[in-house]
C-alpha cells in the first residue's frame, strides 16, 4: 500500500497545462512520469487502483472548456463534479464563477489528487469519496459528469439517478467523446469540441467530444 499518497503524486506526475484548457494546470501522467509507465500487474503490487485521476479525459476536457466558455451556466451556484477524477471540471467550475464545487469519486486517491490539483490552481473544492449512486441527488444547482459512460452497469447507474436529478430541477451537463455506453437518447447537445490527447489513451491524437444537457 501507498502510505503518502501526496508524496507518489508529486513524485510520479507532473504539474502541466490542460490542452484544451490551458488556464489550468494538472499533476498528471505523460510519456515522461513514471506512473505512465506501470503495467496493470504492478499497480496492483503497489495497492494502486487504476489511476483515472491522472489523466485529463477528453470529456472532462471538453466540459470545463464550456463551462469556461459559459461561466453564467454555474456563476454563483452549488455545483457537484461527479465521478470526478483529478477534479479539473470542478475548478473550471469555480474559475467560471461557482459559489461552491463539491467533487466526488469512489476512488480514495482522488481526494489527494484533487486537493493537489486545487492548491495549483488557488481553488478551494470540497471532496466526498461516498457513492452517491446509492442515494438520491444532493442538494445541489448544478451536475456535471464528465466520461462516465464507459462501462455498461455503470452507465445504466448514472443515466438514471442523473434523470432523476434532472426532474427535481438540477441542471445537469455531460461531456463525452460518444464512448460505448453513451445514451442514444434524452440529452440535448450544446457543443462539439476536437480535444487534444493521446493515442496511448484514446485511439485518436485528437478526440471529438461533445457536451450535452439533460
Amino acid at each position: 500500500m501507498i502510505a503518502d499518497p501526496a508524496a507518489f503524486i508529486l513524485a510520479n506526475t507532473r504539474l502541466q497545462a490542460v490542452p484544451h484548457a490551458p488556464g489550468i494546470s494538472l499533476w498528471l501522467a505523460d510519456e515522461v512520469t513514471p506512473l505512465w509507465r506501470l503495467t496493470e500487474e504492478e499497480l496492483g503490487e503497489i495497492g494502486l487502483p487504476p489511476p483515472f485521476w491522472a489523466f485529463a479525459w477528453a470529456g472532462g476536457q471538453g466540459l470545463a472548456r464550456w463551462l469556461l466558455d459559459h461561466p453564467h451556466q454555474v456563476a454563483g451556484k452549488r455545483v457537484l463534479d461527479f465521478a470526478a477524477g483529478s477534479g479539473l471540471v470542478g475548478i473550471a467550475a469555480l474559475k467560471a464563477g461557482a459559489d461552491s464545487v463539491l467533487c466526488a469519486d469512489i476512488d480514495p486517491f482522488c481526494r489527494t489528487a484533487v486537493a493537489l490539483n486545487a492548491e495549483a490552481n488557488a481553488s478551494r473544492l470540497e471532496f466526498t469519496d461516498a457513492d452517491l449512486l446509492d442515494d438520491p441527488p444532493p442538494d445541489v444547482d448544478v451536475i456535471c459528469a464528465g466520461d462516465v459512460f464507459y462501462d455498461r452497469a455503470m452507465a445504466e447507474r448514472v443515466l438514471a439517478w442523473l434523470t432523476t436529478a434532472a426532474g427535481g430541477g438540477t441542471r445537469v451537463f455531460v461531456g463525452d467523446p460518444l464512448r460505448t455506453y453513451f445514451p442514444k437518447s434524452g440529452l440535448n447537445l450544446l457543443a462539439e469540441y476536437a480535444v487534444p490527447t493521446s493515442r496511448e489513451l484514446e485511439d485518436s491524437a485528437v478526440k471529438r467530444t461533445r457536451v450535452w444537457s439533460l
